[in-house]
């Protein structure tokens, strides 16, 4: 294995593991328990319990396909997986649509209900329909066999469901550097800036990514 190759598969494990990690932690509570139990402990819990049934419902389908997005994501972008199994790669990129295009629409359900009123209504609302419209970009260019294409636009769907993992990010360093106040109004304080932190700095990637790949081919 190259240099590159190496430097290649570290940058794999160094966005897989994260992504994983959240896919499989972050909705465990809501398997165990009620919104109402955890809504005590959990701030997010707490601002659904009181919601319509059709408000949960949408919460709950929105945590379990963007779970599931972001569980299979990094499979995806496995080269040596790709082209030794490609009907495996076709398959989970199907499973992945179907698991935005539910996830968003149920993003954009829940985007005016949020914890940050109106910014996190246009941070999570915006982010809602571009992730279902990058996702929709992909798989139209697979289908027309742009494959170049289709990368650009799975690059940028992988970054804007990768918003789960930077939210949690950007969540303990904002959290963190506010020290010596009290916790709750720490939280407040640092959700009013995620609703777009924790996806615009990743689409910027993405972009320079797309440009670099460019400028080499």
């Amino acid at each position: 294995m190259t240099t590159t190759e190496v430097s290649a598969v570290r940058r794999w494990w160094g966005f897989a593991l994260p992504a994983v990690a959240i896919a499989v932690l972050a909705p465990l509570p809501y398997a165990r328990g009620s919104l109402t139990s955890l809504a005590a402990d959990n701030d997010l819990a707490a601002n659904y319990a009181d919601r319509a049934t059709w408000v949960q419902a949408a919460f709950y389908l929105h945590i379990t396909c963007g779970g599931a997005a972001l569980l299979l994501s990094p499979m995806q972008f496995a080269a040596r997986l790709r082209q030794r199994a490609p009907l495996l790669h076709r398959t989970c990129g199907r499973i992945i649509f179907a698991a935005i295009m539910l996830g968003s629409v149920a993003g954009l359900v829940l985007a005016p209900f949020n914890l940050a009123g109106p910014i996190g209504a246009a941070g999570f609302g915006s982010l809602a329909i571009l992730w279902g419209g990058s996702a929709v970009g992909a798989i139209r260019a697979a289908r027309r066999r742009d494959f170049a294409a289709h990368r650009r636009w799975a690059i940028r769907v992988f970054a804007l469901t990768y918003a789960a993992v930077m939210l949690r990010v950007w969540l303990i360093i904002l959290i963190s550097l506010q020290i010596g106040v009290a916790a709750d109004t720490a939280f407040t304080r640092a959700y009013h800036v995620v609703p777009f932190l924790c996806w615009v700095p990743n689409l910027l990637i993405a972009e320079r990514i797309n440009r670099n790949e460019a400028s080499t081919t």
